[in-house]
């Protein structure tokens, strides 16, 4: 008896050295390199943002951040090396509306759960998104764009970042709206899905404008209606969801930081705090604003609820508009 009492001594004195082991762990964080995972391949939006605050948040932090892609999935795979990760802040994830929303809303075999399986850190910035396509679709306005899908049901394609991306369930409730059928091409990132269409191996793509913009200022793409507050200043002529009678398409995406949940609130605090020091420079924020991206930098409970909210719609999107995978 005596021996089992000080055994369980032994054990929770061990369990509190952990405890403030980690605490401390916490406290020192970052002592060494951090990965920054982006869920799709090179070349996309998301890999475009990553890239362009890894390197003034390794300033801020005081430590090398790498930007690594773990494509597939539409998201899901490199999600959940973020889920599955220690919770110590030396793994982090961009948080995308694909990863976060959209393919939890409709994919019923995700087994995350995006409202509890993450910590979320920061919104680092939201983007409008846009159809556009190849220039040798007989189209170059948003009228005409819509008179060719009706006249030609099934003839042409689209490709989005992958199934169940934001791409992919923002063109499904556009048909579903406008009455009109377009093949889905799902790719391993906005980044191939671009080049397919540029090269007009698919003639229409739904992407984020920081990747499609590029080609649609070289003339490579012709930019069609964009998901946006109001107009764009660098797409003036270019007519918003709304104002075409799509506002439940009218949503743009968010690129955000997060780790896996149970994440330490001073790891939090500090990757918070690194990003938004990041943000302060003029020369970061405007590479980001350049690529037709607004800087949001909030907090991690404003970025919570963000979340939480764009999963609901999607959800309600799923469900009324009765969308599958299959």
């Amino acid at each position: 008896m005596h021996r089992r009492h000080l055994l369980n001594i032994a054990s929770v004195t061990t369990l509190a050295l952990a405890g403030v082991s980690g605490s401390a762990m916490a406290q020192n964080y970052p002592t060494k390199l951090i990965r920054l995972q982006v869920p799709f391949a090179p070349g996309g939006t998301t890999d475009i943002v990553a890239r362009v605050i890894s390197e003034p948040l390794a300033k801020a932090l005081g430590q090398t951040v790498i930007v690594e892609n773990k494509a597939g999935g539409g998201g899901i795979v490199g999600a959940m090396e973020t889920v599955r990760a220690t919770p110590d802040g030396y793994l982090l994830g961009v948080a995308t509306v694909s990863t976060t929303a959209t393919n939890p809303a409709i994919n019923t075999k995700i087994t995350y759960n995006p409202l509890t399986d993450f910590t979320p850190i920061i919104n680092i910035a939201a983007t409008p998104n846009i159809i556009a396509v190849h220039p040798s679709f007989p189209a170059r306005n948003y009228q005409e764009f819509i008179a060719e899908l009706k006249k030609n049901p099934g003839k042409y394609s689209y490709a989005s970042s992958g199934t169940g991306g934001i791409g992919h369930l923002q063109t499904e409730l556009f048909k579903n709206l406008t009455k009109t059928f377009v093949t889905h091409i799902p790719y391993r990132g906005a980044g191939p899905a671009l080049n397919d269409t540029v090269a007009g191996q698919v003639l229409i793509i739904f992407d984020n404008l920081p990747s499609a913009l590029p080609f649609i200022q070289q003339k490579r793409l012709i930019p069609i209606v964009v998901a946006a507050p109001q107009r764009l200043a660098a797409l003036p002529d270019v007519p918003t969801f709304k104002e075409v009678g799509l506002e439940p398409v009218n949503r743009m995406a968010y690129y955000g930081i997060l780790g896996p949940k149970a994440l330490p609130k001073e790891v939090v605090d500090k990757v918070n705090a690194g990003v938004r020091k990041a943000l302060e420079d003029p020369a970061v924020r405007k590479r980001i604003e350049d690529t037709g991206a607004i800087v949001v930098a909030n907090t991690p409970e404003q970025f919570t609820a963000q979340i939480k909210a764009e999963f609901e719609v999607y959800k309600k999107v799923v469900v009324d508009s009765k969308l599958t995978l299959e």
